[in-house]
């Protein structure tokens, strides 16, 4: 038997419907508000930003929405993803625990941000939109985006975090490769931008500032439309396909998890693999433990307030309830940039506070040094954002070791670090660091929360 076993369903095999886990949800997750009135938003509030048929996904409470056919059809690529059992992996650890991953590094842009790239381009097409506008933060969304762009004919521009736009030039070449247009944010093109550079001209920029700019863009133009990469619930349901997937192959192995381990930032790629697990939970399926892992520098779900906060630092868009670090924080520039997100998604803060999951935070050189031991091991290397999932598997397999217990594991490997050498290189050259947050930023931002009193 081979030291890696690969599950690999056929083409045949891919979902035909995302996985919608409002329908399951024993309590409904917090409206959204408007801003300036605090009631819940309808449909035509979002009209400017999306195409009606993401809108109606976004509030719907169906459990299944079918994927479209010419959908499908570009998920033929590289869906279904492999699932590997780490055998190697568990040998160095002497654990007894199982070790599975779900592999989203095979998708042309090398991450599990396709997943809704495609279908986010497709509907937009459809509606007859010939531009998108976004933001991104260490690119994998980006580069996504851009080849969903090529897809589907639409121009695309990105609006990169400066501090990944500079450390991470490959993905910004990968982008410009798709016929993207990547601009490094804040920006002068702006007038979010230019607002936050009159405040410091060398300001490394965040997914909120980010997420300004590109709204404020698409605010602008009838012909342009926002997408986003993580956080909304019609971004994290087309990710679901990820963890029907995962049950298919898990039953291929003739095995099912007792662990869930998913890196989160804003939340996308943890609910990829875990919603579907945790409905069929909620059916009354099997029980699992989840445990989402999040960046010390950037902790929304273990350190943030939940609480109602606007999704970006120019405060464009509606009030969400979710775990925030509050809109103006700006987190520090670790490498890890697609974990540096102010807040979480809102149905994955609203699992937490419900008890369904379980939050931990670890710093970057135990991330790395997780995913060097992983690579060496299993010769995958995973991007920053990766390593975090990695530790946490990790750290659930030697604690099955230390307690004696043979556990399942299952975590989701989002992405490849193909393009993301230079942290290695730092790792390596020992210049990587543990960088902490400024506490004082965090409690002015965290002081600076909506008040919402009207909308009790």
């Amino acid at each position: 038997m081979s030291d890696t076993i690969k599950y690999l369903l056929d083409e045949g095999q891919i979902p035909k419907t995302w996985y919608n886990i409002q329908a399951d949800l024993p309590k409904p997750a917090p409206a959204v508000l408007h801003p300036g009135t605090h009631q819940p938003i309808g449909p035509s509030d979002l009209a400017p930003l999306f195409p009606m048929e993401l809108i109606m996904q976004e509030v719907s409470t169906e459990r299944e929405i079918d994927i479209p056919e010419p959908v499908r059809q570009v998920y033929r690529q590289w869906r279904p993803s492999p699932l590997y059992r780490a055998r190697r992996l568990e040998a160095v650890l002497k654990t007894p625990a199982k070790i599975y991953y779900k592999y989203e590094g095979v998708s042309p842009s090398g991450s599990h941000k396709p997943n809704t790239a495609i279908p986010q381009a497709f509907y937009n097409r459809e509606a007859g939109v010939k531009r998108l506008v976004t933001e991104t933060g260490a690119g994998q969304w980006g580069s996504s985006l851009a080849f969903a762009g090529c897809v589907f004919d639409l121009a695309v521009q990105v609006f990169m975090v400066r501090v990944s736009y500079n450390q991470k030039p490959y993905r910004r070449a990968l982008m410009e490769t798709y016929g993207a247009t990547c601009i490094a944010s804040p920006s002068d093109q702006t007038q979010s931008g230019r607002a936050i550079l009159a405040q410091r001209a060398d300001h490394p920029g965040s997914l909120g500032i980010a997420i300004s700019e590109a709204v404020e863009i698409a605010a602008q133009r009838d012909d342009t439309k926002y997408a986003l990469g993580s956080v909304l619930n019609h971004v994290l349901m087309h990710q679901t396909i990820i963890g029907q997937e995962a049950m298919i192959q898990m039953e291929m192995a003739g095995d099912f998890p007792d662990v869930i381990v998913g890196c989160t930032g804003g939340g996308s790629n943890f609910a990829g693999i875990v919603f579907p697990f945790l409905g069929a939970q909620l059916r009354g399926g099997r029980k699992v433990r989840i445990v989402a892992v999040e960046p010390a520098a950037c902790p929304s779900l273990t350190r943030g307030q939940y609480a109602y906060d606007f999704g970006d630092t120019a405060h464009l868009t509606p009030l969400t309830k979710m775990h925030t670090l509050g809109s103006t924080f700006t987190p520090p520039g670790f490498h890890a940039g697609g974990l540096r997100y102010h807040g979480m998604a809102p149905l994955v803060s609203h699992l937490l506070e419900l008890g369904l999951i379980e939050a931990t935070a670890y710093h970057q050189i135990a991330c790395f040094d997780a995913g060097v031991q992983f690579a060496r091991a299993e010769g995958i290397v995973p991007a920053p954002e990766a390593n975090h999932a990695v530790r946490g598997a990790i750290n659930e397999a030697i604690r099955c070791r230390e307690e004696g217990k043979s556990q399942t594991i299952l975590f989701n490997l989002c992405g490849h670090g193909h393009f993301d050498m230079q942290a290695y290189i730092d790792y390596f050259s020992g210049n990587l660091k543990d960088i902490k947050y400024d506490e004082a930023e965090l409690a002015m931002a965290l002081a600076g929360l909506p008040s919402m009193k009207e909308a009790a």
